[in-house]
Formats: structure tokens, sequence, C-alpha cells
């Protein structure tokens, strides 16, 4: 429910059911951007084009310079938005109108620009196809609700919002209830447009609130990713309410995750099913290759799991959110959480914050699950107990600037994404932390103002 063939949008079209379509495309920090075309136009036409500005520029839509691929002494031209047709589908939280995500395409050839976050899963994917594996993957959302608007909070400098709760509302019905009229709106709309919904629920925090969309293989969700947050935000806009996928909104309150699953399948079945004894569980060798590779390569792909200076103030002991690399079965202190059973079976990343990127953490485990397939890798022992005490295991990266050094070092990550797209990325993520380095903060101000 929800999809569209060109056939259907062009019979709606021409019923007057759909008069806009919006063609987007995921930038570098996971959101859409795009444009609106009158769907007339859009049935005519083969796709649209945008600045190439657009993967370069900060979170403001500020040009930065020293990116190789688009700069002002090469005059910021346009690069092809290309509809990836599987995507089409109405857009039933918005009056009249379907939208498609774009794969982003040279403007002469239509060859995908491998720097853009679409065609990098997308390397990783056909990867994972070549040696005989379809990649089903899963995201789990959370974000903080406020019953103040974008507006408002905005004008506000973001302090002082009014918390859509006032006490800790994990797995809470009567809380929950209060909030349906945002969230009830979001599960019909999103429903009601191919992305199907599982659950929404309460969390471990003051409105912090998750949901939860079905599994797909690993490019249509982080579609369904990216087009949920959209659908939630401009809900909540609509509404006169405020949303944030920041990994840490308040010092005091619990972050914000996104754990990702994934699965490796062979045909219909998880190729991740098997005998092989793993202590707490038994599953195949491919899964314990898999398992290896994703663990090991974790701290070289940290930026892809944790992009922004807020990232890393989420890892915290007692907090929820990992400290250290570790696996085990069903621990939610460690590092990799594997859950399920036969067909179910699958391992949970709990590394990431609700502020990735999807296409970029979903890269970065396939990248490294298969490169432990490829080279046969043996998975640690996993964890008994509590993660955040066994000082014995490696850290995870402890801040952007570390995470940085380790990627760009990283020859593997080299290997596997290509110099030009790691010298991309290693410039936008250091762009991201020497403009925090630059700022100075109110909690300065607090500290020093008087005392100094």
């Amino acid at each position: 429910m929800g999809k569209l063939s060109r056939q259907e949008l062009q019979a709606r079209v021409e019923g007057g059911e759909i008069e806009t379509v919006i063609v987007a495309f995921p930038d570098l920090y996971g959101r859409l951007l795009g444009k609106r075309l009158d769907a007339r136009f859009f049935l005519e036409s083969a796709g649209s084009h945008a600045c190439d500005y657009l993967l370069t520029a900060d979170m403001n839509m500020e040009p930065v310079q020293g990116y190789r691929f688009a700069n002002w002494e090469g005059g910021y031209g346009d690069f092809h938005l290309l509809p990836d047709f599987d995507t089409l589908r109405a857009a039933a939280w918005l009056e009249k109108t379907a939208l498609v995500v774009c794969d982003v395409a040279a403007p002469d050839s239509h060859a995908l620009i491998p720097l853009a976050p679409r065609s990098i899963l997308k390397r990783q994917t056909e990867r994972a196809a070549r040696m005989g594996y379809r990649v089903m993957a899963g995201s789990e959302l959370e974000y903080y609700l406020f019953r103040t608007s974008f507006r408002e909070a905005a004008e506000a400098g973001y302090s002082g919002l009014r918390p859509a709760a006032w006490y800790l509302e994990d797995y809470h019905l009567l809380q929950g209830a209060r909030e349906e009229d945002l969230h009830a709106r979001v599960r019909r709309g999103l429903n009601e447009s191919g992305i199907p919904v599982e659950s929404t629920k309460g969390e471990w925090g003051k409105g912090q609130h998750e949901l939860n969309l079905r599994y797909a293989e690993a490019l249509e969700m982080a579609d369904r990713h990216v087009l949920f947050k959209q659908c939630l935000k401009e809900t909540a806009d609509r509404l006169g309410l405020s949303v944030t996928f920041m990994a840490k909104f308040d010092a005091s309150q619990a972050g914000s995750s996104c754990h990702l699953h994934c699965s490796l399948w062979r045909e219909d079945a998880n190729a991740f099913a098997g005998e092989r004894d793993f202590g707490p569980l038994r599953a195949s060798e491919l899964f314990g290759w898999f398992l290896a590779g994703w663990i090991l390569h974790a701290p070289e792909f940290m930026v892809f799991y944790a992009p922004t200076v807020n990232s890393y103030k989420r890892y915290k002991a007692g907090s929820w959110a990992p400290t250290r690399l570790s696996w085990s079965y069903d621990n939610r202190t460690a590092a990799f959480r594997v859950v399920g059973h036969a067909q179910s079976l699958r391992i949970e990343c709990r590394i990431p914050g609700a502020d990735c990127n999807p296409y970029l953490g979903f890269a970065a485990a396939i990248a490294s699950g298969l490169d432990g397939i490829e080279r046969r890798l043996e998975p640690p022992p996993p964890l008994c107990g509590d993660s955040y005490k066994a000082a014995e295991l490696a850290p995870l990266p402890r801040s952007l600037g570390e995470a940085v050094e380790c990627f760009r070092s990283s020859s593997f990550v080299r290997q596997a994404l290509g110099e030009d797209v790691v010298e991309h990325y290693a410039h936008f993520y250091q762009v991201e932390q020497e403009a925090y380095e630059a700022a100075v903060t109110d909690w300065e101000r607090r500290r020093y103002f008087e005392q100094i």
C-alpha cells in the first residue's frame, strides 16, 4: 500500500489526486534535499538537477571549501537527480503529493557519483549480491518530542522547551496516549505511503519516543528511515510541536540511539541460522565471520555511526549506550547484541546514535561484515555480565576528532570505500570538529565569565 508505478502515478495525476511530486536525495547528514515538481512536468521529464555544492555544504547550507568534488574554483555546477522508481510512493502525510528518492549522478554520463551516501550503500549491497547474499536490515530510531514549535524553539535558542512528558515514559501506555495526536497521524501516514510501521513506544527519557519500521533490504530500509524522519518532522511542525534526533539533547536525560540490525540471506533463508556452538546461541559459521568483521572495524567506521561532536556525549556507563567493544546474546550493555533465533537471528549494533546517516551506517556494517566473511575472522568470546565494568575490553573512540583520525588512517576503509570517498568524508567530519572547537558555548560563559 502506498507504492506507485509510473502508470498508477499517471492515472492519479489525470484524476486530480496528485498534483506535486517531490524528488529527494539524502545529503551527507542523511537529510532529504530536493525539489517539488509539478506532477505533469515530472511525468514528462527524466529527473531533475541540483547544485553540486549540496554534497559539500555544512548543516547551515554554507558552501565549505577544501573539497575536490565541488568548490568556487570549479564554479559549482549541477549534478543530475536520477529517480529510483522503485521508491515512488504517495506521500500520504502531505496533500496531493507523491515522492521519489533519487540517486545523485553525473549530468553527462548519468553514472552514479561515488561519494553520495546512497551510492556508497549501493556499492556495498552490490558487493554482497556478488557474494550471493541479500542484506536484510532494520533501524530503531529514538527522538525527543516537545510541546513547543520548531519556530518557538529556535527563537528561544533551543532552551526552556516544554517536553511532551514530565516523567520517564519507557513502555508507559498512559503517557503514550497523551502523544497520540502526533504518533497516530505518523503511523497512518507512513503505512499509507508504503512504509510499514511495527510500533511506537515511550523510551527512557521525558518525552522520548521510539518508532520502529518493518525490516527490509538495506537500501529500502535506509530510504524508509529518512522518509520516516521527514514525515515525523513535517507532521510535528503542522501540529505546532517539535522533535529532535540529537544523540544527546540534555546531559541529564538519556541519549537517543539508532540501533542497526543486520542479517544476510540466501534467497529466502537466513544465512545466519546454523548449528555451530557460539556459547549462548547456535548459528552458522557465516554469522560468526560477519560478526567478527563488524566488531573489528567498528572503530575505523565510527564517524559513520557517530557523526557529530554531540554523538560522543551519549557514551556513558549505565546509559543504555555502549562504551566498549563486545558482543553478547540479548545483553543491552554490549556494543553488539545478538537477538532472535533461526530465521529471525540477527546482529544489533547499539553504537549508532539517532544522528547517524543510515546509508553510511549500513554501508559500514556491510563492508565490515563482508571483510570478516572473506577473511573467515573469528569473533571474540561473548560477553557475560556488565560490559561497562569490563575494563579489559577495548573502548570506543571518545571524540569526533579521535574517530576522524581512525577513519582517515584506515587502509581497510580506503580499500572498502575508495580514496576519494575517504578524503571527502574525512574533510566533512574534520570541518564539523573545527567548527565546534571555534565556538564559545553557554557552558563556558557560565563557568568562566565571573570566576576566572
